[in-house]
């Protein structure tokens, strides 16, 4: 009896109910719970945490890829060349006319494109380019001396043939067919007939010719001109625009060089019918008056008529 070891007795807790399944020893169960009580504690967040770690807006704005501002990216601001409307834009007349003389040049089949598109050279232009080369050649005498010494004329002569040379470019485009209206022909000739009437009279003989010649080129425009106005609505441009004083002036002038033009004018208005103007003022100055048809017509359209009769005063 003595070698039965006798095991402790443990009795049920007054409060346990013995229906219960066996259950695992208390203090393993008791250690479980108490951890699963702390680790639930530690997972739920305290009111100060929920607090902190509220989502800000910019946090809400990332996570809702729908409201996402990308950013567009720019290129790099880099040197380029200027377009060709701005660059055409700086460039003055003579830089412009250099830069298409060099490309026809080039490429001969563009002259006649720029000549069918550029806007047909009116009078005023025209003169206009034949001053500028006259005050380049002005400008180009030296200071003292002699303006017709032969030390002047070396001086100006690079300027002179410049003149002389736009001149005869300018000349045959103003002259039948070229040009149709007699009354634009007659406004250009007038004007660089004044011009060549400026040109210096030189000593020496030689350099006279370029004025000299100059007068014969634009004597032979004047002929031109006049024949072609006598057959277009019965020459009424050289009968009535005062035509006829205006190259009687300048063949005065000129010292008869422009004689040939003046014959072919009288010639066209003797044709006609009608007096030129220097014709009316010899024939007033005599106090005669024609008593033929025509000379009856002129003085009707001038307004002259019974002018140089005598007023009688008293009974018929």
């Amino acid at each position: 009896m003595s070698g039965i070891v006798a095991t402790p007795v443990h009795f049920p807790h007054q409060h346990q109910d013995p229906r219960l399944s066996p259950s695992h020893p208390m203090s393993f169960h008791t250690i479980n719970s108490a951890g699963r009580k702390r680790k639930a504690e530690d997972e739920e967040p305290s009111a100060d945490d929920r607090m902190s770690t509220s989502p800000s807006p910019s946090l809400h704005q990332r996570s809702l890829p729908a409201q996402r501002v990308t950013k567009r990216l720019r290129p790099a601001t880099t040197g380029r060349p200027l377009p060709l409307p701005r660059l055409l834009e700086t460039l003055d007349a003579d830089s412009l006319r250099s830069i298409l003389q060099t490309i026809c040049q080039r490429h001969p089949g563009l002259g006649s494109e720029i000549e069918h598109i550029a806007p047909r050279p009116s009078v005023s232009s025209a003169i206009s380019v034949l001053k500028h080369y006259e005050s380049t050649f002005q400008a180009a005498f030296p200071f003292g001396g002699s303006p017709t010494s032969d030390y002047a004329y070396n001086r100006v002569r690079p300027a002179l043939t410049n003149l002389l040379e736009a001149l005869a470019d300018f000349t045959p485009h103003f002259l039948p067919p070229s040009e149709a209206q007699a009354s634009q022909s007659l406004s250009f000739l007038d004007s660089a007939t004044e011009l060549i009437h400026r040109l210096p009279d030189w000593t020496t003989f030689q350099h006279r010719l370029h004025k000299q010649n100059a007068y014969e080129e634009i004597s032979k425009a004047w002929t031109s001109v006049i024949q072609e106005a006598a057959k277009r609505a019965g020459g009424v441009h050289i009968q009535y625009g005062g035509w006829d004083q205006k190259l009687t002036k300048h063949n005065q002038q000129s010292g008869g060089k422009l004689q040939e033009a003046v014959d072919e004018m009288s010639k066209h208005l003797g044709w006609m019918g009608g007096q030129s103007t220097t014709q009316q003022q010899q024939q007033q100055q005599h106090g005669g008056r024609g008593d033929d048809l025509s000379s009856v017509r002129q003085e009707l359209l001038s307004g002259t008529y019974g002018s140089n009769l005598p007023v009688r005063v008293g009974p018929w």
